[in-house]
């Protein structure tokens, strides 16, 4: 099968040519997929895309006109796919469901931790042989009471790893996960008693029209002013000038986020010589209380492998007739 891989990373593709053992004639550019370039997937059967490229109604139409029948992303989220319009047009849309939940549940202690106890300023000051150790006081995670949102696949891992820290877990999901509750004494409740009562708030959830803009200026009042919101699921779940506010109000005392609202059009670039005109995000990367990294909590070995696994998996059942069960439908 002829496949196109848009927004070909230079550390993925190894993975992805290792583990495809030239059944697929795999091209790659870094090119993200949008209504200008779905022009390049002409000759191709199948593409593949990434979390940030665009394929919304437009786009898949004319991937379709093009000839293009299947469409493997290379992550989890599928937010950024028109599923209707899938539908509607025969072309096949299968996603990698759980690549590493272990890698995005880790990268969320790191940046709390990091956060917390102020470990980029520290380092800052000791490259420059600065030892003072004043204004980096942090608190103890033990007997913290966190909150997750969304205790999927991601949501349990992290469960987990609180627990370990000794940290009073509640939980806010339409799916309760009975063994969370059972095993690490997980509570679930509502998502205003989640608010008014964690010290820790760590995102998890799917990006949609329930989750859109979920922590919002509303959501944020009912939070302690001491409390820290952790985000690695979707940026959009929460509204970004409603958390600006905050910060700078000290509503809430901190932010550490993978993943940002509008970063479609910013993240997976050097930007360091032309600088996004996003003044959200400007004031949001310069608020001392704020830890930003460029949405690389999937960033492991084991993550990558699993990923270009299930991607060449997807494309294997295609080129053999069968559906895989990583098909989306609605």
């Amino acid at each position: 099968m002829k496949v196109l891989v848009y927004s070909a990373k230079a550390f993925e593709i190894p993975y992805l040519e290792d583990l495809n053992r030239g059944k697929h004639k795999l091209t790659f550019i870094e090119d993200s997929l949008t209504s200008d370039t779905a022009i390049k997937a002409i000759g191709y059967e199948a593409i593949s895309i990434f979390s940030a490229d665009n394929a919304s109604n437009i786009v898949l139409e004319k991937l379709k006109d093009f000839g293009v029948k299947h469409i493997t992303l290379r992550s989890a989220g599928f937010d950024n796919v028109n599923l209707f319009s899938a539908k509607d047009l025969g072309v096949k849309v299968a996603n990698v469901p759980a690549y590493s939940p272990h890698a995005i549940a880790e990268h969320a202690v790191a940046i709390l931790m990091a956060l917390n106890r102020h470990i980029l300023l520290s380092n800052e000051r000791v490259k420059r042989f600065n030892f003072d150790i004043n204004n980096l006081v942090g608190f103890d995670l033990n007997n913290k009471t966190v909150g997750i949102l969304g205790t999927g696949k991601i949501g349990s891992v992290m469960t987990k790893i609180m627990h370990g820290f000794g940290c009073k877990l509640l939980g806010f999901d339409i799916n309760e996960n009975k063994n969370l509750s059972e095993q690490y004494h997980l509570k679930y409740v509502s998502l205003n008693a989640l608010c008014k009562e964690a010290d820790i708030i760590s995102i998890h959830l799917p990006l949609n029209t329930e989750t859109q803009y979920l922590i919002n200026k509303k959501t944020i009042n009912l939070m302690k002013p001491n409390c820290l919101i952790i985000n690695t699921a979707r940026g959009a779940v929460i509204n970004s000038k409603d958390l600006l506010d905050a910060l700078i109000n000290k509503d809430i005392s901190g932010f550490a986020t993978d993943v940002y609202e509008h970063e479609k059009s910013v993240f997976f670039k050097d930007r360091s010589f032309n600088i996004p005109e996003d003044n959200i995000l400007i004031r949001l990367n310069a608020l001392p209380n704020v830890l930003i990294t460029g949405h690389h909590a999937f960033l492991t070995d084991e993550a990558l492998t699993n990923i270009a696994e299930t991607t060449i998996y997807n494309l294997d059942c295609w080129s053999d007739n069968k559906e895989s069960e990583n098909e989306l439908h609605f």
